[in-house]
């Protein structure tokens, strides 16, 4: 390293900086120096060239440059992604839907041109204002997938690190809406006097707790009747029958009036328990509308969701008793802060709970041992 001072015959001090950088890269730079004196002349070089040593060399930088170009854009990479990570790793047919639409529809047209180690925590704000009249569950599905997409990269070293911060949006859980037990029991006569078909449906959801296309793909050799169980080992969407939504199979005993049903049901038409009178599968058009007839026809709000029947099944159990981990397994959560969310008393059963506040503290203490069970709140 070298610092040499000139001077100007017009005045002032010329800094010939010459040192070579550690990957040997040589550098030489002249410049008037910013002050009056040799000495303070020779003090700013030599500070100059200390700086100059702790940055990247010139050849460093072109070659951190050329790296960069090779980094494939968001673009180019969410089709590798979708087929090497989503599909290779057999994720579920609507899983993979969801990713794909998700980059089709707001990725893409946002982020689609950038190189993935370019995409900065400001582009991730821009984003979230982008979809600030959207839902906040949706906007974290969003943000969910590009994180997701980047880490991917990152194990595959693709890029170094996940360039931006990506942080989800805070969400309210929503209140878990469910049927209270004489709105259950009139939905259910309702469903019988709709049909037998619209009457298993009803019963398979609130009475196991089956989602919609664990319903739908339902067949009858997953039916023990002579043992009182349903293994639930597949759903169907969109016609693609895949592995239900926890990605592994549960079994659920059978309630004696399902069990009711399900015998007085069966039939040769098809391998499906629920299918059309020539045998073709039900999908979720046909189960939707069954549930709108059902919901009319028992004086309750119109519904073309099933999910409520499943809300039902978790609070009943919950309501009566039965502990988490049971529920968890009935249900097939994955994890057990999603079953937390069903562990909640009905409306009619906190006003109970309050009345107790009303008796006397003997007449409390026999109550105790009755009807009112505490339950754990999400």
């Amino acid at each position: 390293m070298t610092v040499k001072i000139r001077a100007f015959r017009s005045g002032g001090f010329e800094v010939d900086i010459r040192f070579t950088y550690p990957d040997g890269s040589p550098f030489r730079r002249r410049i008037k120096a910013p002050v009056e004196s040799r000495s303070a002349a020779k003090r700013w070089g030599e500070a100059r060239e200390v700086d100059l040593l702790t940055r990247p060399s010139p050849a460093a930088v072109r070659k951190a440059d050329a790296e960069r170009k090779e980094v494939p854009t968001l673009e180019k990479f969410q089709e590798r992604f979708i087929a090497e990570y989503a599909k290779a790793n057999r994720q579920k047919a609507s899983g993979i839907a969801s990713k794909e639409r998700i980059l089709r529809i707001h990725l893409l047209p946002r982020l689609g041109g950038k190189p993935l180690d370019r995409i900065t925590t400001q582009d991730i704000q821009a984003l979230k204002g982008d979809l600030a009249k959207m839902n906040p569950k949706t906007v974290n599905n969003v943000l969910t997938v590009l994180g997701k997409l980047l880490k991917v990269a990152v194990e595959w070293e693709v890029i170094e690190r996940v360039p931006c911060s990506i942080k989800l949006l805070k969400l309210i859980t929503p209140e878990r809406h469910f049927y209270e037990f004489e709105d259950y029991a009139r939905l259910v006569e309702a469903a019988a006097k709709c049909g037998a078909r619209v009457h298993l449906m009803v019963r398979l959801a609130g009475d196991a707790g089956l989602r919609r296309g664990e319903i739908a793909a339902l067949r009858w050799p997953d039916v023990d009747l002579r043992r009182g169980i349903l293994n639930v080992q597949r759903a169907e969407w969109n016609g693609i029958v895949d592995m239900p939504k926890s990605g592994r199979g549960r079994i659920i005993p059978l309630t004696k009036a399902l069990g009711a049903v399900l015998q007085a049901h069966r039939h040769l038409r098809s391998e499906r328990v629920l299918c059309h009178d020539d045998g073709s599968a039900v999908d979720a058009g046909d189960l939707q509308h069954w549930i709108e007839q059902a919901t009319r026809r028992a004086g309750l709000a119109p519904s073309r969701s099933l999910h409520i029947l499943r809300h039902t099944f978790c609070s009943h159990l919950a309501m009566r008793g039965a502990p988490a981990k049971a529920i968890q397994e009935l249900a097939g959560h994955l994890s057990l802060s999603t079953t937390l969310r069903y562990m909640h008393l009905s409306p009619a059963a906190r006003e109970s709970a309050i009345r107790l506040l009303d008796l006397p503290l003997a007449s409390c203490d026999a109550a105790a041992h009755g009807d009112i069970v505490e339950t754990v709140v999400g």
